[in-house]
């Protein structure tokens, strides 16, 4: 029966009564499953039994997963010296006529006289690759896939899909390792991690560097591969300082070294706070004069800050090079308590320029 799933799946057979129809007639797939001339081959129903029995409690396909890849290792097949990671949409048989707005979703009713796959659902609310990935209510829930993520990736028709992570050598492209999760782009890159772990772990294989694209590239994940795991992001940093609505971008402005300011393109200086209320009285959380960030929120951003700086290009846009981010974590902590500059986080900035147009930069 394994044997089977190998060939439908080298075949693109995506069928399992078809998969049969073939293997009975085709000589070439009874050898490789070893049926012979007069050997019966089993029943396509044989399938769906075993795979929500057998093989999801003996943990059989992932055995045979790692078995080939350590087959590849002996022969030499892995470098191990850079790894790619990389997402593919797997489409949910989950129908929109039968799905729920996110926000009518009750999960108590669900409860009630479950299916399978709501039960299996349920039992991964608090997994960081389903449930708990994001704190987003989706946009519609199918009542019978309710893991099932609602996306519009492919920049069509939105569907609903599940998403098939792949971790994979570099050198002759061998696939290390593999994991299921929601089609979303916090739920792809904590299975990065598990899967960088997990290699780890299983073959004693570590990459000297990893590419992905910028879905990966997010400060946190820049700072977990560089701080924690030593691992060179050949990734593009997830940045968002671009603008398309009409204010400047973060590129437009420029340092100001001698008099330690951010100047945008109107010649006006960016202010550490900008606030406006209609009268004195009214209640607002403005921050006590004598208010000093936390030395811990300080790290935390020094540390995202300086992954994602590591990654950026040598011959990024000198507007873009701010001095902090050159700074390094105990650097930055050593100047901001001292500093005049520490009263207040440092919070989204405007400048009000003369025109209608307005201009902002986030630290």
């Amino acid at each position: 029966m394994m044997r089977m799933l190998i060939v439908g799946y080298s075949m693109d057979i995506r069928s399992e009564r078809r998969l049969c129809e073939e293997v009975h007639l085709n000589l070439a797939y009874r050898w490789f499953c070893r049926l012979g001339l007069d050997g019966k081959v089993p029943d396509h129903s044989s399938f769906s039994k075993n795979r929500h029995g057998r093989f999801r409690q003996s943990d059989i396909l992932r055995h045979l997963f790692e078995t080939v890849v350590e087959r590849c290792l002996a022969q030499g097949l892995v470098g191990a010296e850079g790894f790619a990671v990389d997402a593919s949409l797997i489409a949910a048989d989950a129908n929109k006529q039968r799905s729920v707005p996110g926000v009518e979703w009750n999960l108590d009713e669900a409860k009630d006289g479950a299916s399978r796959s709501v039960q299996e659902y349920l039992e991964v609310l608090d997994d960081a690759a389903f449930g708990a990935a994001s704190p987003v209510t989706p946009k519609f829930i199918s009542a019978s896939d309710p893991a099932a993520q609602w996306t519009g990736a492919h920049k069509g028709h939105a569907f609903f899909a599940y998403a098939t992570n792949y971790l994979i050598d570099t050198d002759h492209g061998v696939i290390l390792d593999v994991e299921a999760t929601r089609a979303i782009r916090q739920a792809e890159v904590g299975a990065s991690r598990t899967m960088i772990d997990r290699t780890e772990e299983r073959f004693g294989l570590k990459p000297d560097y990893l590419v992905a694209d910028s879905a990966y590239g997010s400060a946190e994940n820049l700072a977990w591969l560089v701080k924690h795991k030593t691992i060179a992001p050949h990734i593009p940093v997830f940045d968002k300082s671009t603008r398309a609505d009409g204010t400047f971008s973060r590129a437009d402005f420029v340092w100001d070294g001698e008099h330690d300011r951010y100047v945008c393109p109107a010649g006006k200086e960016l202010l550490q706070f900008h606030r406006r209320y209609a009268t004195h009285d009214r209640a607002s959380p403005v921050k006590a004069p004598g208010f000093t960030e936390p030395a811990s929120r300080i790290a935390m951003r020094a540390n995202l800050n300086h992954a994602a700086a590591r990654t950026r290009p040598r011959a990024r846009c000198p507007a873009i090079s701010m001095k902090t981010h050159a700074m390094s974590p105990e650097q930055l902590l050593a100047r901001r308590p001292m500093s005049a500059r520490a009263t207040g986080a440092r919070r989204w900035r405007y400048c009000s320029l003369t025109s209608s147009a307005s201009c902002g930069w986030l630290a």
